[in-house]
């Protein structure tokens, strides 16, 4: 059985890879990656797939068994890119897509839920057998701000009180490779989210306890998040869909507390206070 990862080569990629060569032969992984050559380091076969150019995709997917399609970064071009993916799959005779969606994505109010609607609804179409991971955040989009919040003597953000249900890369990445090496997902949709739900001030104490330090959540309005990110560097749009993003996890949209996820994993989620540890662990190694 042949296992083939789209964008094997990002940091949610390469995890995944690394989960299934814990599972299964190198010889039956395929990295596929835009550019065959940052894949050299995996220590499996390494193929051109190119979202933007089809061409390459069907070659890249020929022998593929399995498949998990990362969804893509760019996201105003996700759609077409993965739609590309799934028609190219339907010509290779690939026998099951594994999906990596958004939490609650048919519901979800978040902007980005929407090219994630249209993939599921590609993935339907194609009649190929498939598996939904609809994944929540990453505690790693706010623990990669605890560098700044140090610096600035606090956490900002639009989040309000919102119950944030979390989980790191590499709890998302086992459970990826569980259903990969698996049986019994197809046609399954798994809401996967972190055990623990915690709010931005409870992360922002989280901090405090581990650094000594009084690192306070400060709540802004949107308008004031996106300005004081785009201070900091960061392009006005991105800004904006970051504080947008925040303000939908205050209404509760990065919420669930089903534990899917570490049912899959079959272990607890990474607690809260080893994901800011080892965020705090790497800032000091940068310094």
């Amino acid at each position: 059985m042949k296992i083939g990862v789209t964008g094997a080569t990002g940091q949610l990629g390469r995890l995944v890879v690394s989960k299934l060569k814990e599972k299964e032969s190198a010889d039956n992984i395929v990295a596929l990656a835009r550019s065959p050559q940052k894949a050299a380091d995996l220590g499996v076969e390494a193929r051109e797939a190119d979202y933007d150019k089809p061409e390459t995709l069907e070659r890249a997917l020929e022998g593929v068994d399995r498949l998990l399609l990362i969804s893509a970064s760019e996201v105003e071009k996700r759609t077409g890119q993965h739609k590309n993916v799934i028609e190219a799959a339907k010509k290779a005779g690939v026998k099951q897509i594994t999906y990596t969606s958004i939490l609650h994505a048919d519901t979800s109010p978040i902007d980005l839920a929407e090219s994630h609607r249209a993939t599921e609804a590609a993935i339907k179409d194609a009649g190929i057998p498939y598996t939904l991971l609809r994944n929540s955040w990453y505690t790693e989009n706010y623990t990669n701000s605890i560098p700044g919040a140090l610096a600035g003597g606090a956490f900002i953000g639009s989040a309000g009180d919102g119950k944030l249900s979390t989980a790191t890369r590499a709890d998302y990445a086992e459970a990826a490779a569980a259903v990969l090496t698996g049986e019994g997902h197809e046609g399954k949709t798994y809401e996967l989210a972190g055990d623990e739900a915690y709010t931005l001030r409870e992360l922002a104490a989280e901090i405090s306890r581990q650094t000594g330090r009084d690192i306070p959540y400060k709540n802004l309005p949107a308008d004031e998040y996106a300005a004081a990110l785009t201070s900091f560097g960061l392009p006005e749009g991105l800004a904006q869909a970051i504080a947008g993003w925040d303000v939908a996890a205050s209404k509760g949209a990065l919420y669930d507390d089903s534990q899917q996820l570490s049912k899959l994993i079959d272990r607890p989620t990474t607690p809260l206070s080893a994901a800011v540890a080892d965020a705090l662990q790497g800032a000091s190694k940068t310094e």
